[in-house]
């Protein structure tokens, strides 16, 4: 089971999950702190940022899975290996705090906006709703086939992302809306790959309006 950092509700009884999967390489002290950030915007919301399950070859970084050629090939098998650890994380949480699913949001930044979009749209309970920062979509191919909710979308990228440049932003709303799905995009003009203040500003308004 992933385990991680976790901000209980300042309300102090929990109506809301909001689950973060932060990227390649990190952990989840990484992103736990939006939850500083958005803990007013989101009272009864308790916070959870697990780490990845695998060490990465930085020092006190973890990882969804490999990366070393940033193939096509390589993210879809690194997704479906990993997505089960997630599905069965995201389950524990929900019943920890007596949360029903469509009181559940995923937050992902890079590689951890994949595994959030790959496993959120295939959990057949469905969520409330996908916060994804500077990602992409793993398997695009099969998302129609394998797609099990259509919770709405909220991408945010950089403009001068050099890691995974911006037009995987528009790649990957294509698909998703290919498929069916309401996405809302919005690009951080000064930002490379990192969560702008006004990212932050537009995530934190997207999760109060689909969890608020």
């Amino acid at each position: 089971m992933l385990s991680g950092p976790v901000q209980e509700p300042e309300s102090g009884k929990a109506d809301s999950l909001v689950i973060f999967c932060h990227g390649y390489g990190s952990n989840g002290d990484d992103l736990i702190s939006l939850g500083t950030k958005w803990r007013g915007l989101l009272q009864g919301a308790v916070f959870v940022a697990p780490n990845a399950p695998e060490k990465s070859p930085h020092p006190g970084g973890y990882q969804w899975f490999p990366i070393t050629d940033f193939s096509k090939e390589e993210r879809i098998k690194g997704a479906y290996t990993a997505a089960p650890g997630l599905d069965e994380f995201i389950d524990a949480n929900l019943d920890k705090y007596g949360i029903k699913p469509n009181r559940l949001a995923l937050v992902g930044f890079s590689q951890g906006t994949m595994m959030a979009l790959h496993v959120g749209l295939r959990r057949k309970a469905g969520l409330a709703g996908i916060l994804g920062y500077s990602g992409a979509l793993a398997a695009p191919a099969n998302l129609i086939s394998e797609m099990k909710c259509k919770p709405p979308i909220l991408l945010v990228h950089g403009a001068q992302d050099n890691v995974i440049p911006f037009p995987a932003l528009f790649e990957a709303i294509g698909a998703l809306e290919a498929a069916g799905l309401s996405v809302e995009k919005h690009l951080s003009y000064n930002a490379s790959h990192s969560i702008a203040p006004d990212g932050q500003e537009k995530g934190g308004a997207f999760l109060t309006r689909i969890l608020g």
